[in-house]
């Protein structure tokens, strides 16, 4: 039903976390994510709402993302109909995929990286998300949203697309969590929206926020 992301900016460290699908509301369901961390998505025929913070709690307790992700999936008896990426704080990377999710599904894997999808129109979408980002110019988040619109326009989701979401978290910055709930034309609004969220009045007030690296921050 869904294709994501799941990226580490290996010279900064930040996140980054993009996803789009075929129904409603992408970004609450399927993106999770902590600067102490690392990121999860959890999709599939029939996602769990809870693996994605289990394993990001396992994570944050200094788990890497296989073994995270092996604890999660291994005590639930539903885990064929389901499909979880990790990403931990040093780049380690983890999926699984069940054999009852919708064709075609699968995932790849890279240090720092991986994309992962089901009910998609074949290996191709994945293949133009993962190196539409490795090749992108641009911030983390520019990056992701131009993978996203590779993994469209290779064919994306076999219904079409209804939401897409954008996460970028860093201990440097203000956490960045766009979504777009319903579009006829997802990835366009959250780039429309992206856009907006880097200029006027919202961007000016932004390094007032305080962070982790800087927790007492505010007005000068």
């Amino acid at each position: 039903m869904t294709f994501s992301i799941l990226a580490q900016d290996l010279n900064t460290g930040a996140f980054g976390a993009a996803a789009a699908t075929g129904s409603l509301c992408v970004g609450g369901w399927v993106l999770r994510g902590d600067s102490r961390a690392g990121l999860s998505a959890s999709q599939g025929a029939a996602p769990s709402p809870m693996w994605g913070e289990d394993v990001l709690d396992r994570m944050r307790a200094g788990e890497d993302a296989k073994a995270a992700l092996d604890a999660v999936v291994g005590v639930d008896s539903g885990r064929e109909w389901r499909q979880l990426a990790a990403l931990d704080r040093r780049g380690g990377t983890a999926c699984h995929t069940g054999e009852q999710n919708t064709p075609w599904r699968g995932s790849l894997i890279a240090p720092g990286l991986v994309v992962s999808g089901n009910l998609l129109t074949g290996p191709e979408v994945l293949e133009a998300l993962r190196n539409t980002h490795l090749n992108a110019a641009g911030t983390l988040a520019e990056r992701l949203l131009a993978a996203l619109t590779a993994a469209e326009a290779a064919g994306g989701d076999t219904r079409g697309l209804q939401s897409a979401a954008l996460l970028v978290l860093s201990d440097d910055a203000p956490p960045l969590s766009l979504r777009v709930d319903w579009s006829e034309e997802p990835i366009t609004a959250l780039h429309n929206l992206y856009r907006r969220s880097q200029t006027g009045d919202y961007a000016a007030w932004l390094p007032s926020v305080p962070t982790r690296s800087d927790p007492e921050r505010g007005y000068a």
